[in-house]
């Protein structure tokens, strides 16, 4: 059963040059316990599909179609104090950059407290030591001492261990982490990863992860989401999508990632740039003007969905 559905959801901002097409059609789920991956370029989506499921969306943005629901929950329709009650509580987000997400001139334990206080049962004279045992649990070092730390005062694989241990203090049963080792060296990026995946297994969470690392995403995740210009052009599982992708652009990207033990002058970089999203005249198929497999439909067409494999699905008039 799922515990997450979007439905033909689309999603466009109003600003002074024009309307965004950010979102369109997009359709996806995520079952309890399972770790999704959402990737593709900067400006593809990704980070605006997750604003969208959490509402928490710039006051431009519109949703013109579509349905996102929740453990049974209409996230679209569910009034704004609905809303707060799920956050933070049923539905945690680890944000992209840790220093400015957290608050700078507030300790990070009081933070974690605001959280309990907020979204849990958790008594007075129990808050600190809850905040405490969240910090402890992300394995941060001497987490009495770190408790009383201002974020400035931390290395930034610290900020996210304090980011994850905020979101998941009230446990959720759906995380999203949207680029969360982002800025972080490789050393750091791989405990981080590691711990998210760990606590998410330890605590049946299901997790949806935002990247633009093809390599991350295959290591860490059951099943993938590629999105194109607001699109979501192929979902599959991981091991499917990295054996047979059936859409040229996830092609592309596997071919333009790294892999162990591959000389860097076998990598193929992606051709041209995303399209203008506030252009009137949009192809049905956004990746048509960098496609060599393109046809005469991918412009006027009618964006077709088929299926490559069970569990396998590609939107494309032309698929590999």
């Amino acid at each position: 059963m799922s515990l997450l559905e979007v439905r033909d959801l689309s999603l466009e901002f109003r600003t002074r040059s024009g309307t965004v097409h950010a979102l369109e059609h997009v359709n996806l789920e995520v079952a309890k316990g399972e770790t999704l991956g959402i990737v593709g370029e900067s400006g593809s989506g990704k980070s605006v599909l997750c604003f969208a499921m959490l509402r928490i969306l710039d006051a431009a943005a519109r949703i013109t179609s579509g349905s996102i629901a929740f453990a049974g929950m209409d996230m679209l329709r569910a009034s704004e104090s609905s809303l707060q009650q799920v956050r933070g509580r049923e539905i945690s987000m680890i944000f992209q950059n840790p220093r400015t997400a957290l608050n700078p001139i507030r300790r990070v334990g009081r933070q974690i407290e605001d959280v309990l206080a907020t979204h849990s049962a958790t008594l007075r004279d129990q808050l600190k030591p809850k905040a405490i045992e969240a910090l402890a649990k992300v394995r941060i070092p001497d987490p009495e001492r770190r408790y009383r730390a201002y974020p400035f005062e931390l290395s930034g694989g610290q900020c996210q261990r304090v980011m994850i241990a905020l979101a998941l203090a009230c446990d959720p049963q759906l995380l999203i982490a949207d680029e969360p080792t982002t800025g972080l060296d490789v050393t750091t990026q791989a405990a981080i990863m590691q711990l998210v995946s760990d606590l998410a297994r330890e605590r049946g969470m299901a997790t949806i992860l935002i990247t633009h690392d093809l390599a991350l995403a295959s290591e860490y995740c059951d099943r993938i989401v590629v999105m194109h210009a607001g699109h979501m052009v192929e979902a599959a599982p991981t091991e499917a999508l990295f054996r047979a992708p059936a859409h040229p652009y996830t092609a592309r990207l596997i071919a333009s990632t790294p892999a162990p033990g591959q000389s860097i002058a076998t990598l193929a970089s992606v051709p041209g740039n995303l399209p203008d999203l506030r252009r009137v005249d949009l192809p049905s198929c956004r990746f048509q003007e960098r496609c060599e497999r393109a046809l005469p439909e991918c412009v006027t067409g009618t964006l077709p969905t088929s299926i490559a494999d069970p569990g396998h699905l590609v939107r494309c008039f032309n698929p590999l």
